[in-house]
């Protein structure tokens, strides 16, 4: 119980001043024209941050799986109600350039973002469990943090993540029309959902950032598995969604200019 008190009070801080640097930097960034990035860089963190302290909590903790979903549904809702306009997903920047919200150079920025604090949450988690704060750090510091891989077959895992980011992103597509406070609750429990059938063989990550702060690291498998499962994967997921989600319904230019339906 102790262990999991300090491990909800590290995710509290986490968001807390995560959302607090978001809110400074948006302020002194405003007339740069750079708040965008450093939001993405922001709410990216926080959601890697966030998801190494879950991760541990299962791997380390040996917390119940009802209640590491139960975790996990919170924590999605919690970044949707924080990232504001951040997207913390190279896969789903694609499909904000598909509908021509971004062009390609602004996406290129986001993503070499995310993965910028992909990369730092890396580093930071680390330093965080090395403190020692609960006994669960102690052991996951006294094993050097190590983790290992869950894929067995890494055709079938590129699978599972195909499917889930498949099925969070049609989530997110069709509960556009929502309220926010509404549409955060549906996408989390169909983020859940995919965390529940798909965690045992992946982890269930969906999203190359994430997974290459949170996987790569990881004993077990080689970089080109973890990038065919976590990068590939989501990406496949992706395309898929958009040739047969939004592509139907979605206006085609026509040579006058306008657009055709």
């Amino acid at each position: 119980i102790a262990d999991v008190a300090v491990s909800l009070v590290l995710l509290a801080v986490v968001v807390l001043l995560s959302d607090l640097v978001r809110r400074m930097l948006g302020r002194v960034l405003a007339q740069t024209g750079f708040q965008v990035h450093a939001a993405e860089f922001v709410s990216t963190l926080q959601l890697c941050c966030c998801t190494h302290e879950l991760r541990v909590l299962s791997d380390v903790g040996k917390i119940e799986r009802r209640f590491a979903h139960t975790l996990t549904y919170v924590a999605a809702v919690v970044h949707g109600l924080t990232f504001r306009d951040a997207i913390g997903n190279p896969a789903c920047t694609l499909v904000h350039t598909y509908r021509q919200k971004l062009v390609p150079s602004a996406a290129l920025w986001r993503i070499a973002c995310q993965f910028a604090a992909a990369a730092t949450a890396r580093v930071l988690m680390p330093l965080a469990w090395s403190l020692g704060v609960s006994s669960m750090h102690m052991r996951h510091r006294a094993g050097e943090f190590q983790c290992t891989s869950p894929i067995d077959a890494p055709l079938a895992a590129t699978a599972v993540e195909i499917a889930c980011a498949f099925a969070v992103q049609t989530a997110v597509t069709h509960t556009r029309s929502l309220e926010e406070k509404y549409r955060v609750h549906a996408v989390a429990a169909v983020i859940t959902t995919a965390v529940y059938a798909g965690g045992p063989s992946t982890g269930a990550v969906f999203n190359p950032a994430l997974a290459f702060s949170t996987q790569f690291r990881c004993d077990g498998r080689s970089l080109s598995e973890y990038c065919l499962v976590y990068w590939l994967g989501p990406v496949l997921g992706i395309v898929h969604m958009c040739a047969s989600v939004l592509a139907p319904n979605y206006p085609v230019p026509c040579d006058n200019g306008g657009l055709c339906v």
